[in-house]
């Protein structure tokens, strides 16, 4: 069984034009990111897949894989997939997607990520989140909290605080999602041929299409947390913490 970790990378962005191929500390956003994901103890290979050619060349520059896929992908989800079948993966085999703008990843909630389907059964899709106490975190829409049941099966992914805490004496417990999927190959085929949901176009969160057409996602709560990089501005704070 083949462990691939997929990086889908998109130089547009209406928040950050031409983020994946942003200088963070003398390195590209997606090489720092490439970087993090081959770390992982198990994954065996690692494939940045994007629609724009510049990020094939620095890619490439770095010596690492890349992948040109689909402009008409919807969403990163299906041009992961679109990725998995290129690379020629098989129903069995295990795909890892990483956030491309997550340059502070930590390797080792990769590898917890993983061990999820070597412990646990009932599922082939699984995600991480870290919780947080942070109140702009928790009050803010880009950051999205999951809420999950006494099993770790995610109930709802909401960009709103969630669980709603009435009473303001007891200390939240909220859990940001980190956004990092880890699927068996076949689901993906399954993800890539359901219709967009309600819930998804509302959200605007992809993962809740799993959700709405009845298949289970595993949260795994790990205490290694990964900021993202949404704006030219949070370049500085993460290089800060590099330093």
């Amino acid at each position: 069984m083949k462990v691939v970790a997929i990086i889908p990378s998109r130089f547009r962005s209406t928040r950050f034009e031409g983020k994946p191929l942003a200088r963070i500390g003398g390195k590209s956003m997606v090489q720092r990111v490439y970087e993090k994901a081959k770390q992982s103890e198990k994954i065996t290979d690692v494939f940045v897949a994007t629609d724009d050619q510049r990020i094939v060349d620095a890619v490439l520059g770095f010596d690492g894989h890349a992948l040109m896929t689909s402009s008409e992908n919807r969403s990163g989800t299906d041009r992961v997939a679109e990725a998995a079948e290129k690379i020629g993966l098989v129903s069995d085999d295990i795909v890892v997607n990483i956030q491309g703008d997550q340059p502070l990843l930590d390797p080792r909630s990769i590898d917890e990520l993983i061990d999820a389907f070597n412990t646990g059964s009932g599922f082939e899709m699984a995600t991480l989140a870290f919780r947080t106490l942070d109140d702009n975190e928790i009050n803010n829409p880009k950051d999205v909290k999951v809420t999950f049941d006494f099993e770790g099966f995610a109930l709802y992914f909401s960009r709103s605080p969630i669980p709603f805490h009435r009473d303001p004496d007891v200390c939240p417990m909220v859990y940001k999602h980190l956004g990092i999927y880890a699927y068996k190959k076949r689901f993906l085929e399954i993800f890539q041929s359901l219709p967009k949901g309600k819930l998804e176009n509302l959200e605007k969160l992809e993962q809740l299409r799993a959700i709405e057409f009845g298949h289970r996602i595993k949260v795994i709560i790990t205490k290694y947390d990964s900021p993202e990089v949404d704006f030219p501005n949070d370049i500085a704070r993460v290089e800060k913490v590099l330093n």
